[in-house]
């Protein structure tokens, strides 16, 4: 019987049916397979392989957002002002201006008076014209006047008298009898305007004589006002608001400048304050409900968006569930919980514990952690067929921490080694129904 165990042996060994366990080992027939040990330092060498993590799509980065709220575009100027019922009112008068002579300006009518019966008025041509008919020369929007035969004579911001001297220059200049005397008949370019609570609104031309603040009022035909105690006189210069109460104007003599603007406010009138509140609340509402319409629009675009962005996210889990995208992968063999490959995730980069455990770990009755190795092919063309076999000798359970440190790379191979016992153990495995095929074999 010793003699058939040791032939039922042999038998198996001879016909290769035996068992025969995988491992790795530096090869002997040319291939280049290195066998490294994974220390902190070779962690550190193994890492500094390039390698980007694929991204995922520009859906799982963008949020349902369509920017800010629509105005309600432009409202309406309200048609009335507030009502307040005054109380004191302060006094802010303007700084006295320096007394300077009037300067011409755009849009003023200046005449030229020659000397009637002269020879030379013939000269200057239209001239005589001008002064029997009163029509004079509008200092145009380029600040100058055309003067037949003589040409455009820039007169804006000068005084009569420089205006004069500039006229007569200009005619010497042409070879003209230069007898005549300048005036302005017409006043355009320096106005104030008197609005509000008179009789009249006005525009009122500043001329050679001041123009005062009481002036203007009596010009615009008084102050209309039911109550002169609650009327209160503004003025409106260079971007400043002055004002002083009617009662206070006798008192005050202030001279007007070219663009001022007055207005007199009248009493407080309740029939006025209650429609300009009126008018208010329906501003307000309109306001509301534009914003509430707006609300509405947004929030129906970030629902569109964000419908379109999950329906993105979708169709991308979907292919990614039927295998349809290329993805880099690891392939866990030997004696682990569950064989397979390892899909490496995107975005980030994964250890060799992500894999192992991921996938269950070790098989504590079969794998032998003395002998785990992570097998990495080399990228260069010129070494084809060489591999790199990382050994990890989990013995020492602090080995472990290396796993967390050493990074995959796609078609990395982690294998697990078996244990002896276990390789035995399927030998006799296998063995066992030879021996009893030859036991009754014999027996027969």
């Amino acid at each position: 019987m010793k003699h058939l165990w040791i032939v039922a042996i042999l038998g198996l060994s001879a016909c290769g049916t035996a068992y025969i366990s995988p491992s790795v080992s530096e090869r002997t027939d040319g291939a280049k397979v290195r066998v490294v040990p994974l220390t902190s330092e070779s962690v550190l060498i193994a890492n500094q392989s390039q390698y980007s993590p694929q991204d995922l799509p520009d859906a799982f980065f963008q949020s349902a957002n369509t920017g800010s709220l629509r105005g309600s575009g432009a409202l309406p100027e309200p048609a009335l002002v507030s009502q307040t019922r005054p109380g004191q009112i302060e006094t802010h008068l303007p700084p006295i201006p320096p007394n300077t002579p009037y300067e011409v300006g755009v849009g003023d009518v200046i005449v030229l008076a020659t000397r009637q019966g002269a020879s030379t008025v013939e000269e200057l041509t239209g001239l005589l014209s001008a002064q029997n008919r009163r029509q004079g020369y509008t200092v145009q929007d380029d600040g100058a006047i055309a003067i037949p035969d003589v040409g455009r004579v820039q007169l804006s911001g000068l005084t009569i008298e420089e205006a004069e001297a500039e006229v007569f220059q200009r005619l010497i200049e042409n070879q003209i009898d230069p007898s005549f005397s300048l005036e302005v008949s017409e006043f355009h370019s320096q106005r104030v305007a008197i609005g509000g609570a008179v009789n009249d609104p006005v525009i009122a031309p500043i001329t050679l004589t001041p123009l005062y603040l009481n002036e203007a009022i009596a010009l615009a035909g008084g102050v209309d006002a039911p109550d002169r105690d609650y009327v209160t006189i503004r003025l409106y210069r260079n971007g400043t608001l002055y004002q002083l109460p009617l009662s206070a104007l006798a008192e005050n003599r202030i001279r007007l400048l070219g663009g001022d603007s007055l207005f007199i406010d009248t009493d407080y009138e309740l029939d006025q304050a209650q429609a300009y509140f009126e008018e208010q609340i329906t501003l307000a509402e309109f306001r509301q409900n534009a914003r509430i319409q707006s609300l509405n629009e947004l929030n129906t675009a970030v629902a569109l968006q964000r419908a379109a962005l999950n329906e993105e996210r979708n169709n991308f889990q979907a292919r990614l569930s039927l295998d349809a995208i290329e993805r880099d992968y690891v392939y866990i063999a030997g004696e682990a919980r569950s064989q397979g490959r390892f899909a490496l995730p995107f975005e980030q980069r994964a250890t060799v514990a992500d894999a192992l455990y991921d996938e269950g770990g070790l098989a504590e009755d079969s794998g032998n952690p003395s002998e785990i190795y992570i097998l990495r092919a080399s990228p260069a063309p010129q070494d084809f067929g060489a591999v790199t076999a990382w050994h990890l000798d989990a013995r020492d359970a602090t080995n472990f921490l290396l796993a967390t440190r050493m990074e995959l790379r796609p078609n990395d191979v982690i294998f697990i080694a078996e244990q002896p016992i276990t390789r035995w153990s399927r030998f006799i495995g296998q063995l066992g129904p030879t021996l009893i095929a030859a036991a009754v074999a014999t027996t027969e």
